[in-house]
């Protein structure tokens, strides 16, 4: 069990430092090539991984291959695509905390689509991880939220969490017949397909040319570590100690952005940014906590 524990935990630490590489990473790279390299560098660890794993990748049926490309396209190519160019701009703490919203967006759709009830747990929730977000964007004056407080690389990283809620609500309703290995090697492999053309346009292979070794290092760890690791390790947790209590961890992964963005990158670390973070992963734990919602 304490396995499992820690490996959820370098889990957080991994997705954290997702925020740091893609900062690193979006400095050299536009955004389209920044996508595409990280996951063909993904893709190819995963399918060796379902190949050890599950005997190889299956093949998709008729009715799979939509949910697929809507999977491919929504959590791979357009998450990915926003998710570098947000982080253009916006520092890898605050994006952090912006991403972190994801669970509270999910819960608010899957109530009217899967039946799921908003009790007053999950409520509270929603409103304390929306307010600690818009502390967080603000710096602590939420009134400009109306005039100047959104940059361009904000709406950018807010694109992320709607193209993750799309991604997680398909995956829930048509991916059933899938493991989930499969699917996130088959989504990945449908972004890489699709970013391929768009990356070529920017000049990939120029800009792979001119890479420098930081470089490849951040785009290794953004495929190896914060996507095929991280992505087994956490469904690993899940398959033992159950979603609940694995969703748990992924509150810390504001907190490794933040800190690893200071030792790193020399980012600011302010108050309301951490009690921000802070609200955030509270909400995110009373939102998806056993009993939050009524029976």
């Amino acid at each position: 069990m304490f396995k499992t524990y820690l490996k959820l935990l370098c889990t957080s630490m991994f997705w954290g430092g997702t925020f740091v590489a893609g900062r690193v990473v979006a400095a050299d790279l536009p955004p389209f090539s920044a996508a595409f390299l990280r996951f063909a560098i993904a893709s190819v660890s995963l399918v060796i991984l379902v190949r050890v794993y599950e005997g190889g990748l299956p093949r998709l049926r008729l009715g799979q291959l939509l949910p697929v490309f809507i999977l491919g396209m929504s959590g791979i190519f357009a998450y990915n695509v926003l998710f570098f160019t947000g982080l253009r701009t916006v520092e890898a703490g605050r994006a952090a905390v912006i991403v972190a919203t994801n669970p509270i967006f999910v819960a608010l759709l899957a109530a009217p689509l899967f039946k799921e009830p908003l009790g007053m747990g999950r409520l509270l929730g929603i409103g304390l991880s929306v307010c600690g977000a818009i502390l967080a964007i603000t710096g602590g004056r939420p009134q400009d939220i109306f005039n100047q407080a959104l940059s361009w690389g904000d709406l950018a990283i807010f694109g992320c969490v709607a193209s993750w809620v799309i991604y997680l609500l398909v995956g829930k309703v048509m991916m059933k017949n899938l493991s989930p290995h499969a699917a996130v090697t088959w989504s990945c492999l449908v972004g890489v397909a699709a970013l391929l053309p768009f990356s070529l346009a920017e000049g990939l292979p120029g800009h792979v040319l001119a890479l420098t070794w930081t470089r490849w290092a951040a785009l290794i760890y953004l495929g190896v570590f914060g996507t095929v690791l991280g992505f087994t390790w956490f469904y690993q947790g899940v398959k033992t100690i159950g979603p609940s209590r694995a969703a748990v961890f992924i509150n810390f992964v504001p907190v490794w952005a933040i800190a690893s963005g200071f030792l790193i990158l020399g980012e600011t670390i302010s108050l309301t940014l951490i009690l921000g973070a802070a609200m955030v992963g509270l909400g995110v734990y009373l939102t998806n906590r056993k009993g939050a919602a009524p029976r």
